[in-house]
């Protein structure tokens, strides 16, 4: 279908060889000398964009577009003006035009003009697919080629980056084949996992080891609090994947300079194993040594196995024999109320030295979906749960707290994530005792077994620095996209299970996590 362009001047046959041009482009043009016949065209036809010139007798042009508005706000409309005064620059924007071009026009600019508004999408998304099948092959190359953590970090941007721009331009035809991309990607990364990760919390320290969660402290937060001259803010969301923080990210660039690293979660990617190790600066194992008092060994639960961060914390900084200012400050938002609360007294730790606040909206978020019916059908797929996250933060009591922390002379914000979430589509059958844990992602217990092409199988969790739960009590750790179903009721379980978000087992999105350090432009 033609897109329909009407243009308003009171000299219209002087612009007839533009016309024309429009006409042999494939363009539908109606033409009106007057602020009334414009009105008059808008109320009973369809356009799709509005030449509209501001010096006419009668009806000015200006008037003539805010009336234009008030039938149609959406239509683009471009002022055609001979004067270049600011003031008028000025009111023309203050009264929404989409763009103006200053007389006289040139057909390069006309063209231009219509490209953007009635072509812009077309011309995106044939530049984007064409970007993408080049990309896709780049990408498919790397699966095969990949060697160490760095290239699956830029293996894992780029599939993340083309997914956010698929999103954009919905009708790109590209869904399927990132779909499959992704999920060819985490089958690969699984394996790359399953034959690395001993040697990386072993050789901690080693050229071509990630860093992992017990290190994440030591190399970026207390080098930033022990430089600092103004407050420093840890903010830990508990369950956010890169594509959520780059929907985020951007209600924060005008407010913050913002720098983006990343480091590899612990196994399980789970809150009592990987939060902890963050906060302790120790593997679950070593924890459970050193402090056996404030490792609950009985549950696997966040109640129970993450009570003492705190002291996590500050055990870890005496240890580190880091030297505060003042005293460390430790917050952690469970819900809306003590959200708001934070934001309305975050600006009395101006002259904090360093503050944790652990964020857990993200998490209730994913578990909230897998209950409710409503945030299913709100959230059904990627995209729309990506929508959910930027509208919660848009609207949340974090980004309010952001704006006051970038209000605070040399004020630095560390955020990061404990561990990410996947969408979990394939169910595994696991067999084990009854006592056996009941995460859907990872298990521990006696006598577990599941098929090794969907989970790994470990059988002594202290040589991969887990709690020693007894001789018999072995861990199993989902990969891909997988979640584990028993055999008793299995199909109900699975249907119950399936396209839920979960955590705990071997993907990029729960493993590779943002760390971004913010800077106040104050």
């Amino acid at each position: 279908m033609k897109k329909r362009i009407l243009w308003v001047d009171d000299e219209i046959d002087l612009l007839k060889p533009h016309i024309i041009l429009l006409a042999e482009k494939g363009y539908d043009v109606a033409t009106v000398t007057n602020g009334e016949d414009a009105i008059a065209e808008v109320r009973t036809s369809n356009f799709d964009l509005i030449f509209l010139d501001e010096m006419m007798p009668g009806l000015g042009g200006l008037e003539t577009l805010q009336r234009i508005k008030e039938i149609d706000p959406n239509i683009p409309v471009v002022m055609v003006t001979k004067s270049e005064e600011e003031s008028l620059m000025n009111d023309a924007i203050g009264s929404k035009i989409s763009d103006y071009l200053i007389k006289p026009i040139m057909p390069s600019q006309i063209l231009m003009v219509c490209k953007k508004f009635l072509e812009k999408r077309r011309i995106s998304t044939e530049y984007v697919a064409k970007d993408y099948l080049e990309d896709f092959s780049f990408i498919s190359q790397r699966l095969m080629t990949a060697s160490d953590y760095q290239d699956w970090i830029e293996i894992y941007l780029k599939l993340v980056n083309w997914d956010l721009e698929s999103q954009t331009l919905k009708d790109i035809g590209l869904k399927q084949s990132l779909v499959d991309q992704k999920k060819e990607a985490n089958r690969e990364f699984s394996k790359f996992i399953e034959n690395n990760y001993l040697d990386w919390i072993n050789s901690p320290d080693d050229y071509g080891t990630p860093i992992l969660s017990p290190q994440l402290l030591d190399k970026f937060v207390i080098p930033e609090v022990e430089d600092a001259e103004g407050p420093v803010f840890l903010f830990v969301l508990d369950c956010l994947r890169l594509d959520q923080w780059l929907v985020m990210e951007k209600h924060l660039r005008e407010m913050f300079n913002i720098k983006k690293d990343y480091y590899y979660s612990i196994l399980p990617t789970a809150t009592p194993y990987a939060r902890n190790a963050i906060f302790s600066g120790m593997f679950p194992y070593e924890i459970q040594q050193k402090y056996p008092e404030l490792w609950q060994s009985g549950r696997d639960d966040e109640n129970s196995q993450n009570k003492y961060e705190r002291e996590f914390l500050q055990k870890h900084f005496e240890t580190r024999r880091v030297k505060l200012r003042n005293e460390l400050k430790y917050m952690k938002i469970i819900d809306p109320k003590v959200g708001r609360g934070f934001q309305q007294n975050v600006a009395s730790h101006r002259n904090t030295n360093f503050m944790a606040v652990v964020v857990n909206f993200l998490d209730m978020i994913a578990h909230g979906r897998s209950d409710s019916e409503l945030l299913k059908e709100i959230a059904p797929d990627e995209a729309a749960y990506l929508s959910l996250t930027n509208s919660w933060f848009e609207h949340s009591s974090l980004l309010e707290t952001f704006k006051v922390i970038a209000e605070m002379k040399k004020a630095k914000v560390i955020v990061t994530t404990d561990h990410g979430s996947i969408r979990a589509l394939r169910g595994a059958k696991v067999l084990g005792d009854k006592d056996a844990s009941k995460s859907l992602r990872f298990k521990f217990g006696r006598n577990l077994r599941v098929d090794d092409k969907q989970a790994m199988l470990i059988t002594d969790p202290p040589e991969y620095k887990l709690p020693n739960r007894g001789s018999t009590i072995g861990y199993i750790i989902a990969k891909e996209d997988y979640y584990f179903v028993y055999p008793t009721e299995y199909h109900k379980f699975l249907n119950y299970y399936k396209d839920t978000f979960q955590h705990g087992g071997i993907s990029m999105e729960e493993m590779i996590l943002p760390l971004v350090t913010m800077e106040s432009k104050a």
